[in-house]
């Protein structure tokens, strides 16, 4: 029993010791080692799909997504990390670390489990990334048709963005 609590204060003053002399460079331009990496997108993963596990998406998602308002929001909101078709890439998303998705260069298709991990993470937010939790400034059902806009990016030319935004842009 000794040997393992020897063991726990080593290990303890080992990681106080990592952090304290500031081993680890937490620098944004500095990209995570392989093993930090992975247990991050583990962490991200994992923690998204057991909350979004029983959201149940609305039938009429889509219904509402393509409209010059929701458009607007996703302008506003989401284009400047998250780009749009047409729009160039923006310093800001260039210097995020990690890099936020680019939705319209998805590929086609997406499933309920990505529909419903994006309504979470839109509603939430994630820690360390940027991305804003947008819940506490938007109704569910601005929500859900943000969720419905982001899964219609990737069929979108840039002359049909420019046209539900009313060739408004937020760079």
């Amino acid at each position: 029993m000794k040997k393992i609590v020897y063991i726990a204060l080593l290990l303890l003053l080992g990681v106080s010791a990592f952090i304290w002399f500031g081993i680890y460079n937490i620098a944004a331009n500095e990209k995570h080692w392989a093993v930090t990496n992975s247990l991050i997108e583990m962490l991200r993963d994992r923690s998204i799909e057991v909350r979004s596990e029983n959201i149940v998406a609305p039938k009429d998602i889509q219904e509402s997504a393509i409209s010059p308002a929701v458009a607007a929001n996703y302008d506003e909101m989401c284009s400047v990390c998250h780009l749009a078709p047409g729009k160039e890439v923006t310093e800001l998303h260039e210097g995020l670390y990690p890099q936020p998705p680019v939705f319209y260069k998805a590929e086609a298709g997406h499933s309920d489990h990505d529909i419903k991990n994006n309504y979470w993470v839109i509603k939430n937010g994630i820690k360390l990334t940027g991305m804003p939790a947008w819940g506490e400034s938007h109704t569910e059902k601005e929500i859900w048709a943000l969720v419905g806009f982001i899964n219609k990016l990737n069929t979108m030319s840039a002359a049909e963005y420019r046209l539900l935004t009313r060739g408004k842009t937020s760079q």
